[in-house]
């Protein structure tokens, strides 16, 4: 008695294998068996039912059935039937039922619309596809109306209407402006559902005459545009200033600002409303608010949740969108707006209705004459759908009876078939939202049995575990499976088996006894047919020597042994594991065939080690633990490079492979990590050595893979971490047999040189890649989407072929491949190239600037055709230049400036122009070839900005109570100047700043002479330009009032001329009582307060230095104005004074002071004039009492002098030339007689230091 058992949770792939080939015997899936039996037509594809077509192609309705036989087809239009033979525009496919009606050549698509439905009928019965609904797209134009200017308050609310045309489909809605920019939204500016735009409420700067609303119909590719809409802002300012002529002063006064307002919907309106919606659809409910300030929108569904991860808000949440809707979204959903002022809301009340939906569509059916059957529909929506069946097309209530069919609703009952009950049944669900329809066959089959398992089939199990025999079968009627062991064995019975519905035989436990051959039966009332399989039972695979727990010295080597026992008729694969993951990528890990070795252990080499063993059939693993201990010290061990491998052998020679062996040479005490393997091409390439491959250190012989046609000669370098060995002796030659090649050239590139050819590159293959001898190359080439031949040649030993007389920058399919004496290179893949590149033929347009500020400029325009680039677009250049300053109004040398916008950009930034500029650019497209013609020059000014600061600043001609102020203009004024700005305020020894006076000078001036002011004063002044955009940069200097004029040699000073004098009213107070002063942070090093005091021939300069102690100063001086080299003198020692000697009588020079090793740092300059030592002084010395004397000593002294002479003379005393020489010296040279003459400039400045100051 055969037995049967439900099948284990362990063979839960076995279930799903088996229900699968359960299945197939109610359809059949074996290829050849569905070619040999008959089956009723089946609809595999069809055109939507709802099909809008675009009215300028042709129509194409499809309509693809299998069956066996191959099923014919028929129309109907509009219910009744469609004879496409009377309609010469009007074809069918061949083999198919799809329609293909003709637009393009004079037919229209108005004349055919209407409903469509196919019929695929055969022998076996007529399976018929859905109604096919055919409507052409339309794209209507805007109806013309006239559109008065909007005009509203600012903050009140205003809706911007789009009424578009009514199109099929529905258009697709956007607001853009002129430019064709998208008109930016936000939560008080966005666009409804219906098109329209909302302002919850408007601003002033909402004003603008281009509000455009267009309509994109997707399946005719076109837009239409509605008529500009033109918003007028008025502020509550502007309001007041135009009526307030014509209003009291009570009613100016009663005119408010923008007023706040709570909110109120502006859709939908009033508090509730109702939407309909079908299951699986979106479902979009929205509100719109106006109010100010801007209402915020929250959403509720009341008495419950809105569902999770299918609700989503769009439009700055105005618009509530929730997905794949079902009956259980039904209910109320409120919106609620809300600002500070108050809030308004609306309740939605949501009914989702369903088209009919599948619960159980009906399926298939293969019986055998004699079998029961039924066939199901059963479909569910909202309202309920009614079911109704057909019979091959017909209602079923009046086709063709048929004794053996019974309707029950939605159910059709199969009893006692026969093979005339064969027929193709249509079950159709409809409600008011939809219907569905399907098709389900009965096809009655009488089919003896048949075994689909491939005969002979192979399984190979591991022993002790279960084994699965496959018999697949099909039959009508079913027939009843029968198991053999062995051609002529009895019949398989017992609890060893068990026997599976869709034939397969399980051994639960198979033994080595269990090998060999298996028969399995199928009959039925038409027949017998029977297989064979046959069974391998095979060893298990076991690990006899399993890795052992390891402890191992750092830097030390360990080895884990894996020895494994399997059955021989297996290929067993070793695997290693580190902390069940993959070996790390070191070579210091050797994996061998019966072990692991670890080289060189460090601390990261902790860790379990596990090997798995795997076959085809089965796989087992064991696992060790490695502990890293730390080395103890060692004596100190010399390392040195390897010596050479010796030995070479090659064995195993073959055309395209050989084995090479050799012996290591000494590792001198560096194990060796790997061994470097390199060939010589002593055909192509005598003397040159190539990289082949590396092995491990430990590896001593190697398969190498060789090319065809080469003279091999191979040599072996051992490398350890010293470095690398010399090279060994070379092995033999080995020259291989020519074959075809192998590969083809690579980098095959097409580029044309010039606008009508193309230029075919590739790199040539080495000598070794030939193969063999006679290396030539085949190119061809076709232009790209045309339909074109391949045009070939081919060409010797080259890298380049040009293909000449071709059109200007087209696409072209390109490939190169490779051939020699022996034959081709297998097919080369294609490259696209494009022919050689021409200028481009236009300039772009609209070119438009935008100054953004004074030296930023923003300039677009429209990019170029594609067409007309000719080449590929690199992008787009915009040369620019000043033409002249506006302030200035002179020309200049035209320096023309170019920026490069890459790719198809359509804008770009101006920087660095200089302000108050006239400019003028142009813009032109750049190919590959070059630049294109450029765009009319587009003129644009700068605006004024502020100027530099001034170019200098002079102090001179100080006095007891004045100072002498000149300066030059900025060199970059940037506009008009206004005026220029002078501050200055005394400075103290200790740097405390006091008062600051503020002075504005006429734009025109370029002197000025400060006069009042206090004696032995310094003074510290802040000078900058202004233009009426502000004030530019300062340039500060410091000068310093003389003292009293006892003793003081005076600068000689002009009359005047040129100079604007400015007088400061004092008083004695200005004078006796010190003004409040500031600390200032003094820095250091520095020279300031550069003093000079001019004579006719020589000038004293005395100095103040805050810095490091011993400076060795120097005084550079030369003539002002010159651009003569300035001359440098020395100062002895760390004086703060000197005495320039040897000048120029009315000269005026330039002088500054200098400190050696402080970085080069000097003093600001300071300009002197010489002159007669006392005529040009400005205090008459005359009239000084100590000057009369000065004077009345010195008569008196001559005159004692010359009664001495007298006296002596009469007395007959020699009187030596040498020192009546001495007592006759030049005056002027007398104070100086040390070398230097420092002394007189010591008394000079020390009584110029002791004054107050």
């Amino acid at each position: 008695m055969m037995k049967k058992r439900s099948i284990s949770a362990s063979k839960a792939s076995l279930v799903l294998f088996l229900c699968q080939m359960i299945s197939a015997l109610d359809v059949p899936l074996d290829s050849k068996l569905l070619e040999e039996l008959s089956q009723p037509p089946t609809i595999t594809q069809q055109s939507p039912k709802d099909y809008i077509v675009d009215p300028r192609e042709n129509i194409v309705i499809q309509c693809e059935a299998k069956g066996k036989p191959p099923p014919s087809f028929s129309w109907t239009r509009n219910g009744t039937h469609f004879d496409i033979d009377k309609d010469a525009q009007v074809t069918m496919k061949p083999n198919s039922g799809t329609l293909v009606i003709n637009i393009m050549n004079g037919g229209k698509a108005e004349a055919y619309e209407g409903v469509y439905q196919c019929t695929a009928r055969n022998e076996r019965g007529a399976a018929i596809s859905n109604n096919i609904v055919i409507r052409p797209s339309r794209s209507p134009l805007w109806t013309k109306e006239k559109l008065e200017p909007n005009q509203v308050r600012e903050g009140d609310s205003l809706v911007l209407h789009c009424r578009p045309p009514v199109g099929l489909p529905p258009p697709i809605i956007f607001w853009m402006d002129n430019a064709f920019q998208r008109l930016p939204q936000s939560e008080r500016v966005s666009q409804g559902l219906n098109g329209d735009l909302y302002f919850s409420n408007v601003q002033p700067e909402d004003t603008r005459e281009d509000y455009i609303c267009y309509a994109r119909f997707n399946h005719t590719q076109t837009i239409q545009q509605k008529q500009p809409i033109s918003v007028k802002v008025f502020s509550m300012d502007s309001l007041n200033d135009t009526i307030a002529a014509n209003l009291s002063d009570t009613d100016i006064y009663g005119a408010k600002p923008v007023t706040e307002r709570q909110p109120i919907l502006l859709t939908p309106t009033g508090s509730t409303s109702t939407k309909v919606e079908l299951r699986g659809n979106v479902l979009l409910l929205e509100c719109i608010a106006a109010g100010l300030p801007t209402p915020v929108i929250r959403w509720i569904k009341e008495g419950g949740e809105l569902p999770v991860n299918r609700t989503f808000f769009e439009n700055f949440k105005k618009t509530l969108k929730i997905i794949d809707v079902s009956e259980a979204d039904s209910g109320n959903y409120k919106c609620i707006a809300r600002n500070m002022l108050g809030s308004v809301h609306h309740v939605i009340s949501v009914t989702v209705k369903a088209a009919p939906y599948w619960i159980t569509a009906p399926r298939n059916l293969v019986l055998s004459p004699g079998e029961d059957g039924t066939l199901i529909c059963r479909a569910n929506g909202n309202p309920k759908p009614n079911i109704s069946w057909f019979a091959n097309g017909v209602p079923i209530a009046i086709a063709p009876e048929d004794p053996s069919r019974k309707v029950d609703g939605d159910t059709i009952i199969f009893s006692h078939v026969q093979e005339r009950s064969s027929a193709v049944y249509q079950c159709n669900a409809s409600n008011e939202y939809g219907y569905l329809l399907a098709n389900a066959f009965v096809n009655v089959l009488a089919e003896p049995p048949r075994v689909l398992t491939p005969a002979n089939k192979l399984y190979q199990v591991i022993a002790d575990s279960p084994a699965l025999l496959d018999c697949a079968y099909f039959g009508s009627p079913k027939p009843e499976i029968e198991w053999f062991k062995g051609v002529k064995g009895s019949i398989l019975r017992g609890n060893e088996y068990v026997f599976h519905d869709n034939g397969t035989l399980e051994i639960p436990v198979a033994q080595k006894d269990s090998t060999g051959t298996y028969t399995c039966v199928a009959r039925n009332e038409l027949g017998k047919v029977q297989n064979e399989v046959r069974l391998e039972v095979k060893d298990p695979t076991m690990i006899i020597k399993q890795p052992e727990y390891k402890v191992i010295q750092r830097y030390g080597q360990v080895s884990f042994e894996c020895i494994i026992k399997h059955d021989s008729t297996l290929l067993p694969t070793v695997i290693w594991l580190k902390d069940n993951d993959e070996l790390p990528d070191d070579e210091r890990f050797l994996v061998g065939k019966d072990n692991l070795t670890i080289m060189n252990v460090t601390d990261k080499d902790d860790g379990t080690y596990t090997c798995i063993v795997n076959t085809t059939l089965d796989s087992v693993s064991a696992s060790a633990v490695l502990t890293v201990v730390a080395a103890p010290p060692t004596p100190a061990i010399i390392y040195a490079r390897p010596n050479p491998p010796f030995d070479l052998e090659l064995t195993g020679q073959l055309e395209r492979s050989v084995e090479l062996s050799w012996i290591p040479g000494d590792e001198n005490n560096s194990p060796i990590k790997n061994f470097v393997i390199e060939y010589e091409d002593g055909l192509h390439e005598p003397g040159v050595w190539h990289y082949q491959t590396e092995v491990p250190g430990t590896q001593t012989t190697v398969q190498l893979k060789l090319s065809p046609y080469v003279n091999y000669s191979f040599r072996v370098i051992a490398v350890n971490e010293i470095g690398r060995s010399q090279p060994s002796e070379p092995s033999e030659q080995y020259l291989t047999k020519s074959a075809n090649p192998d590969e083809n050239p690579s980098n095959v590139q097409g580029i044309g040189s010039e606008p009508d050819n193309l230029v075919i590159t590739w790199e040539s293959l080495k000598g070794f890649q030939s193969n063999g001898p006679g290396l030539q190359y085949k190119v061809s080439w076709r232009q790209k989407d045309v339909d074109d031949e391949w045009t070939s040649v081919i060409v010797a030993n080259v890298s380049k072929y040009i293909v000449s007389g071709t059109p200007t920058f087209v696409p072209y399919e390109i490939k190169v491949q490779a051939l020699n004496d022996l034959g081709y290179a297998p097919e080369p893949s294609e490259v696209i190239g494009h022919s050689g590149e021409d200028l481009p033929m236009v300039a772009p347009g609209n070119v438009q600037v935008h100054v953004i500020n004074s030296t930023l400029a923003k300039v677009h325009w429209d990019p170029v055709p594609l067409k007309t680039v000719r080449g590929h677009l690199q992008g787009y250049k915009v040369y620019y230049w000043k033409v002249q300053s506006l302030s200035r109004r002179s020309r200049r040398h035209v320096e023309k400036k170019i920026l490069t916008f890459r790719g198809n950009k359509t804008f770009g930034m101006l920087p660095g122009l200089e302000p108050y500029s006239s400019y003028k650019l142009n813009v032109r497209v750049v190919n590959g070839k070059g630049e294109g013609p450029a765009s009319p020059d587009k003129v644009f000014k700068t605006p004024e900005g502020v100027p530099s600061s001034p170019s200098f600043l002079k102090i001179t001609n100080p006095t007891l109570d004045s100072l002498t102020l000149e300066w030059g203009s900025p060199t970059h004024p940037n506009g008009v100047l206004t005026s220029y700005i002078l501050k200055f305020q005394p400075i103290n020894n200790t740097h405390e700043l006091g008062p600051l006076v503020e002075i504005r000078i006429p734009a025109n001036e370029s002197s000025l002479i400060l006069k009042n002011l206090n004696y032995s004063t310094r003074y510290k002044f802040y000078f900058n330009a202004q233009t009426s955009v502000g004030s530019g940069s300062q340039i500060t200097e410091e000068a310093v009032t003389i003292m009293d004029e006892a003793g003081i040699l005076r600068p000689a000073v002009g009359a005047g001329k040129g100079y604007s004098e400015i007088l400061f009213a004092t008083s004695p107070v200005m004078h006796t009582v010190r003004p409040t002063f500031y600390k200032v942070q003094p820095l250091y090093p520095r020279i300031r307060n550069v003093t000079t005091a001019a004579a006719e021939t020589y000038a004293n300069i005395s100095w103040e230095y805050e810095g490091p102690d011993h400076a060795n100063f120097y005084v550079e001086y030369g003539v002002a104005g010159s651009k003569e080299d300035w001359k440098k003198e020395i100062v002895n020692g760390s004086r703060s004074f000197f005495v320039l000697k040897g000048l120029t009588p009315g000269t005026a020079y330039k002088v500054r002071v200098g400190a050696e090793g402080l970085s080069g740092f000097r003093s600001s300059e300071d300009v002197f004039e010489t002159g007669p030592a006392m005529a040009s002084r400005q205090i008459d010395i005359a009239t000084q009492g100590w000057f009369i004397g000065l004077m009345c000593a010195v008569a008196l002294l001559i005159l004692i002098l010359l009664i001495v002479c007298f006296i002596r003379r009469n007395k007959g005393g020699k009187y030596p030339v040498k020192e009546k020489e001495d007592a006759h010296a030049d005056p002027e040279i007398q104070p100086m007689k040390e070398d230097d003459g420092t002394f007189g400039e010591y008394r000079l400045f020390s009584f110029v230091s002791s004054a107050p100051f």
